[in-house]
């Protein structure tokens, strides 16, 4: 039965000798969520373009709701992003023309505002969104070799890191994956099917960093090895199906997963289906640039995607704030 449920991942880059302080302020994490369409202004969905700071997703979803006289259930959105930052994200709300549109404006305040106000045809769901972009600032940072570390800055953003899945798909401090092992291999019952959703979602991430870490150990993450099933590196996502994966592809799998078979069996009897990840996270319109001790990095990440993966190969973070996002 497993115990240990370790976060400390292997870099690809080397653990960083460079420290930086991390989310100070709201404003040291800024996210902007692209959608990747433009609502069409019509449809039995209003979509909110959403400013705030210092509020977590799902406490607006709630304010929402309470404005719309909706339920929660009919409030949509693409992903939860972090409480301790500024960002802007669309949220949907179920409201045929047949009902009353309340006055949006009652939700605006000194943490939240609306940007703008449309209509669409459908709900928003978990991973709608095309990307989102990035501003991170880090404070204070102690480096013993600035020209070493700008370098690898340089390094890190053009040929990317592993595509890790970031601690908070974990839960706060990893509290997910023993709730995982008692739902596949001992069996416990979990009614809410949005918290069991997510634990089974933080399951099969462990197992996928499982394979990446393997992968980052012997230097071929970013490298096709034979029986790759895409034209790049992937791993698994655990479910019912046959592996993809073939000759030493398979093989590298298989041996990173040896000790979770009874985690792999549960995942295929709870009616999950298999999927790939990519093993390489590379940001897009990627900047940087230093403000006296701190610097300001900026890139966009797709959907599920975490930019925590990418600073966590750049210096080791020190802040006492744990974020609460499942994923952006």
């Amino acid at each position: 039965m497993q115990t240990n449920f370790s976060l400390d991942f292997p870099y690809a880059y080397g653990q960083p000798d460079v420290t930086a302080a991390f989310r100070v302020e709201p404003e040291d994490f800024q996210v902007d969520e692209n959608l990747g369409f433009a609502p069409i202004g019509e449809g039995e969905h209003v979509y909110l373009h959403v400013w705030k700071r210092g509020e977590n997703t799902a406490w607006v979803a709630e304010k929402i709701a309470e404005l719309a006289q909706v339920q929660v259930m009919d409030v949509g959105y693409c992903g939860r992003k972090d409480r301790h930052a500024v960002t802007t994200q669309w949220f949907s709300i179920y409201l045929p023309k047949t009902k009353l549109e309340p006055d949006w404006s009652g939700l605006n305040s000194e943490s939240i505002k609306i940007l703008s106000i449309s209509r669409h045809q459908h709900k928003l769901r978990r991973g709608d969104h095309e990307t989102n972009r990035f501003i991170i600032r880090l404070r204070d940072l102690v480096v013993a070799d600035k020209s070493a570390f700008e370098q690898k800055i340089a390094k890190v953003l053009v040929q990317g890191v592993p595509n890790y899945y970031g601690e908070q798909r974990f839960g706060r401090n990893g509290n997910n994956l023993p709730e995982a092992q008692a739902i596949l291999v001992e069996g416990k019952r979990i009614r809410d099917k949005q918290k069991r959703g997510l634990i089974l979602s933080a399951a099969r991430s462990y197992l996928f960093n499982q394979v990446l870490s393997a992968r980052v150990l012997a230097n071929n993450w970013c490298c096709l090895l034979q029986g790759e099933p895409e034209a790049y590196p992937t791993a698994p996502l655990w479910g019912r199906g046959r592996s993809a994966a073939s000759d030493e592809a398979l093989q590298v799998e298989s041996l990173a997963m040896e000790s979770w078979c009874e985690w792999r069996d549960g995942l295929e009897h709870v009616g999950l289906s298999q999927e790939r990840r990519a093993l390489v996270l590379k940001p897009e319109a990627t900047s940087w640039r230093w403000i006296d001790r701190d610097i300001e990095v900026s890139f966009s990440l797709g959907s599920g995607e975490f930019a925590t993966t990418i600073l966590r190969e750049l210096a080791i973070l020190q802040s006492a704030i744990k974020t609460d996002s499942v994923s952006v």
